[in-house]
């Protein structure tokens, strides 16, 4: 909005050509989200707790998390419209990508919300039914796959694959990125709810992934950076570093009430989102396979479940203790903390892994 209203003023008044600075805005977008998190945060957990709209555990989770019961949850409310609030503020309102990463986003929270009012407020224990679940997340992720498909940012890499360390695409897929988008965006939406069950995990790792992200995506966006790093040139995609940076600043808010003890869980309102969110980010710099490496520790916790699920309709056997992998570290004896900061640091040196992709002679 400020894009919008103080930009074309600057012939005017030069200071102005500060708001034609992606960099800037990606900042301020940043420490916008944050503040009004923090601001809001008390008030809206006190908020939850008036309308008990608490944690449900369940019986079959480690017996240390029984003490958890009733933590408000729901936070990803709180998350992302601070988010919303700072991209609307901060972000350049005339870029249909910035529009359409934005709209789906806030369709995998509502998607989360609707579950999460299901199990804490109507008190139904597996909220909504699987089936219908993943029926809409098909629906939020193929509206998005086709507009990419119809409207791309850059029509002659649009459905290129490309690999970390080389510099040239592996495959074009042509109409089928638009299947393989749509597995990959449900894939991530899910692996970091199913992630989000130590306090501040998910979080943390999300804010790492997120801010990884946004360093790639602005220099996606700029042509000497692009081609000095041996990373394809998209136009216009460095406008999206508006969007990571809402939900960088939105989640530092959020961890501060989310780590351990927490006094807020995100629920599936928030996970669902922020899921979502990274996957589309990283199609619409064509970072997909990158993301893999990044979000590593998001694909080994659903592939844990997979396995042992897999495992036990097999063999009638176990490959974990408990699934998803973090309860398995936790049945060992590791505290709660322990595995989190441990997660995290994994997720950091994934993140410098990461980066080092970005230059390959």
């Amino acid at each position: 909005m400020l894009y919008w209203l103080l930009y074309p003023l600057k012939t005017d008044i030069p200071a102005f050509r500060i708001f034609g600075y992606v960099s800037f805005r990606a900042v301020m977008a940043t420490l916008t989200a944050m503040l009004i998190t923090f601001v809001l945060g008390p008030k809206f957990i006190r908020f939850l707790k008036k309308l008990k709209y608490g944690e449900k555990i369940r019986d079959d989770g480690p017996k240390s998390h029984h003490t958890k019961a009733g933590t408000p949850t729901m936070g990803g409310l709180l998350l992302i419209s601070s988010m919303s609030f700072s991209i609307l503020l901060w972000g350049n309102l005339n870029n249909k990508h910035v529009w359409v990463l934005w709209m789906t986003t806030l369709a995998f929270s509502f998607l989360g919300f609707a579950d999460d009012y299901k199990k804490s407020v109507k008190k139904i224990a597996m909220g909504m039914r699987g089936k219908t679940k993943f029926f809409w997340q098909l629906i939020i992720s193929l509206v998005f796959s086709v507009f990419i498909y119809l409207y791309p940012l850059s029509e002659s890499q649009n459905t290129n694959i490309y690999f970390p360390f080389l510099k040239d695409p592996v495959i074009d897929l042509g109409v089928l990125a638009v299947l393989f988008w749509v597995i990959f965006i449900n894939g991530f939406s899910n692996a970091v709810n199913l992630t989000d069950g130590l306090d501040g995990l998910a979080t943390g790792l999300s804010l790492i992934t997120l801010s990884t992200l946004s360093v790639i995506c602005y220099l996606t966006g700029v042509q000497e950076l692009a081609h000095y790093l041996l990373i394809p040139f998209i136009p216009e995609s460095n406008e999206l570093t508006i969007f990571l940076g809402s939900l960088v600043g939105a989640g530092i808010g959020f961890l501060w009430y989310n780590n351990h003890p927490a006094q807020v869980f995100m629920g599936d309102t928030g996970s669902l989102a922020l899921g979502g969110g990274i996957a589309m980010s990283a199609i619409l710099i064509k970072r997909e396979i990158l993301l893999f490496i990044l979000g590593g520790i998001f694909v080994a916790e659903a592939a844990s479940v997979i396995l042992q699920v897999g495992s036990y309709k097999l063999r009638k056997k176990r490959i974990f203790k408990m699934a998803p992998i973090h309860h398995h570290f936790e049945e060992l004896g590791w505290h709660e903390n322990k595995v989190v900061v441990r997660f995290w640091i994994i997720g950091i040196l994934l993140a410098l892994i990461s980066l080092s992709s970005l230059k390959i002679i």
